[in-house]
C-alpha cells in the first residue's frame, strides 16, 4: 500500500492568493512557515525554519481566501505534489506543494489568541466548539446539523 500524506502546523507567511481556473474552479494558494528547534553539539539552541507551499481547491479554497491572513496559525492536512513547467525564459522549473484536503484554524487571527483556542468560521465569534451550543444535547427546531454547513 502507498501513502502520500502530509500534516503540518505553521503560520501563514503571506495573505492567500485566490484565483479561478478557466473551468470556473476556485484555487487559493499560500505559504506556511514551520519551525524546528534543537540544541547543537555546543548546547546552543538552534531554530530552523522551513517554508511550505499550500494549494487549496474548490470550497476549501473559498474558505482559505475568506478567513486566512498572514500570521494566522493553521493545521494543514493533505498530500505532496510536485509540478514541473517551462518558464518564459526557457528554463525548466519545479515546485513541490501540499495540496490541502483539510485545514484547521488554530487561533483567532494574526498574532492573537492561543494555540488552544479554535475558531469556527460558520459560527458567530461568541460561539466556540466547547461553548454552550456544544454542551446542550437537547435538539431544537433551529439547530444546525452537519449537512447544513456549506463547507
Amino acid at each position: 500500500m502507498d501513502l502520500n500524506k502530509a500534516i503540518i502546523v505553521g503560520r501563514l507567511t503571506r495573505d492567500p492568493e485566490s484565483r479561478t481556473t478557466p473551468n470556473g474552479i476556485n484555487v487559493t494558494s499560500f505559504s506556511l512557515a514551520t519551525n524546528f528547534v534543537y540544541k547543537n553539539a555546543e548546547g546552543q539552541k538552534v531554530e530552523q525554519v522551513e517554508y511550505h507551499n499550500i494549494v487549496t481547491w474548490r470550497k476549501l479554497a473559498e474558505i482559505a481566501a475568506q478567513y486566512l491572513k498572514k500570521g494566522r496559525r493553521v493545521l494543514i492536512e493533505g498530500r505532496l505534489q510536485t509540478r514541473s513547467w517551462e518558464a518564459n525564459d526557457g528554463t525548466k522549473r519545479q515546485r513541490t506543494e501540499i495540496v490541502a484536503d483539510n485545514l484547521l484554524m488554530l487561533d483567532s487571527g494574526p498574532g492573537r489568541g492561543t494555540p488552544d483556542s479554535q475558531e469556527n468560521p460558520g459560527a458567530s465569534p461568541s460561539q466556540s466548539p466547547t461553548g454552550p451550543a456544544a454542551a446542550t444535547p437537547a435538539k431544537t427546531s433551529d439547530e444546525i446539523s452537519v449537512e447544513d454547513i456549506p463547507f
